[in-house]
């Protein structure tokens, strides 16, 4: 079963190029945490500017890179199944240990249960390591029903699901249909405590990049039985993870991680850098939150 925190990591790029040198500093980092692992090729970590060439020696470098026993999700999904397995066998090579499969969107209105039901048990059949399903609905416009993750869910080779909804009853439901070893990780740092409650045992989150300590903190106090100190810093962290989500998105995410000693670097076009009026409204969030020290 998966479990614990992950941090869906942002590529370095130095001058538009991948640089493996800062992905290794980046690493070495978050090695000294108990993260449990690291996602490449994630949506913060631009996977849509990737080439597959690219896509492949970031995975290869990241196992390099991770301490023993810290587990690779590589981000492998796209709407051709054939591609998807493609890359996700070839990741598998290259040292992830799990592929993570995005729901299939192109042709919005056609992808209902039947849909996906197809497209993850093929992929399924044919990918050499196990596959999390991928919902976010927010860039696909699709929301894959509990009920349909549900019947995926029997496959012995689709261990579990990010959900990036912040839909808790969703997030809950899922849980409700699913066997106890199906890995429900979370994908937002904003709703970590009470998705934790209805059933996660893990999260995928951007916030976790540059505050992987309180990320996994929320995890260990509701382990613990801390309620009321998980629900209080829950609450410091929702600003920052909608400033480096929502508000600012990859831009503030890698601004963040210069702010706080990371390389976060800038961003591949199309998206550009955080102008300079963000960068001192990201940095006020950082402060009065505590992620950042004066």
């Amino acid at each position: 079963m998966i479990k614990g925190i992950f941090p869906p990591i942002p590529t370095p790029f130095v001058d538009g190029e991948l640089s493996t040198e800062m992905l290794r500093a980046n690493i070495d980092k978050w090695n000294s945490t108990d993260l449990a692992g690291y996602v490449v090729m994630g949506s913060n970590g631009e996977s849509v500017f990737l080439t597959f060439e690219e896509k492949l020696r970031l995975t290869e470098s990241a196992k390099q890179f991770a301490a023993p026993g810290k587990i690779i999700i590589a981000g492998t999904g796209s709407d051709s199944y054939k591609d998807t397995i493609e890359l996700s066998n070839r990741a598998a090579e290259a040292g992830a240990d799990y592929a993570l499969v995005l729901t299939p969107s192109y042709y919005t209105n056609q992808m209902d249960s039947l849909a996906m039901l197809s497209y993850f048990k093929r992929v399924a059949d044919e990918v050499k390591i196990p596959i999390i399903i991928y919902n976010v609905p927010k860039f696909t416009s699709v929301n894959i029903e509990p009920e349909t993750v549900a019947k995926l869910s029997g496959h012995e080779n689709i261990v579990g699901i990010k959900n990036s909804s912040e839909d808790i009853e969703h997030l809950a439901k899922i849980n409700k249909l699913t066997p106890d070893d199906f890995s429900i990780l979370v994908g937002t740092a904003s709703v970590l405590y009470p998705a934790f409650k209805a059933g996660a045992v893990g999260g995928i989150a951007a916030l976790a990049n540059i505050a992987p300590n309180e990320c996994i903190e929320v995890l260990q106090k509701i382990i613990d039985g801390n309620l009321t100190e998980a629900e209080s810093l829950q609450a410091r962290l929702v600003e920052p993870n909608k400033a480096v989500t929502a508000k600012y998105g990859v831009p503030g995410l890698k601004s963040a991680m210069d702010m706080i000693g990371y390389f976060g670097g800038e961003p591949r076009i199309p998206l550009t850098k955080l102008p300079p009026d963000e960068v001192v409204e990201l940095k006020n969030i950082l402060l009065r939150n505590g992620l950042l020290k004066n």
